[in-house]
């Protein structure tokens, strides 16, 4: 098996165990209260569907999609492995601190907790960028513009799906919100002085 062959399982392999671990990790959440309604979750899972497809597909059928932005060669290949996988590795990172509390779709939980532990101390959303930078990857190690189009569309669906949820964490912890923005401009102000 040559390198490239390799590599091109490595980012299909990557994908594989990651959506295993997803679905395993997801029989264990606490119970939920609120969820989204079915109209919303298609809102953004469709088009993240349609994004990994894109990328996926050996093959597509239109001249533009299919231009390289890059040149075919196994070290952006690897590079584009790389990211993939450090893009999964976040992802996971970040699920294994929002323990129960996770969703697939936009849901408030009983007993709900704030989390600021793990990725979330850096990241507002790491699950997001995770997937976005394994996107990313995968659309650099395909080469091609189908790629770049994938990754808008993936962070079009992400983008709505956070501000949702952006709101309803809002609303549940506006307590808890109020002091991490207090925290974070202190913070601002003490390194704008330095």
């Amino acid at each position: 098996m040559s390198i490239r062959a390799a590599l091109e399982n490595a980012i299909g392999g990557l994908w594989v165990a990651w959506i295993v671990y997803w679905w395993i990790s997801s029989r264990d959440v606490k119970a939920t209260i609120r969820h989204e309604s079915v109209a919303s979750r298609l809102a953004h899972v469709v088009p993240l569907s349609m994004a990994a497809w894109m990328i996926a597909a050996p093959k597509i059928q239109n001249g533009w999609l299919t231009a390289r932005f890059v040149p075919a060669s196994t070290w952006i290949y690897f590079v584009g492995v790389l990211i993939v996988a450090a893009g999964l590795g976040f992802t996971v990172w970040a699920r294994i601190h929002l323990g129960r509390n996770w969703s697939g779709t936009v849901t408030l939980k009983q007993g709900h907790e704030f989390v600021r532990s793990g990725p979330y101390r850096y990241v507002r959303h790491p699950i997001y960028t995770g997937l976005l930078a394994a996107f990313a990857g995968s659309a650099l190690a395909r080469g091609e513009l189908r790629g770049i189009v994938a990754v808008a569309i993936a962070f079009a669906a992400l983008w709505r799906k956070l501000k949702l949820e952006e709101r309803w964490l809002g609303e549940a912890f506006r307590r808890e919100l109020r002091a991490l923005s207090r925290r974070s401009s202190s913070t601002r102000s003490v390194h704008s002085l330095s």
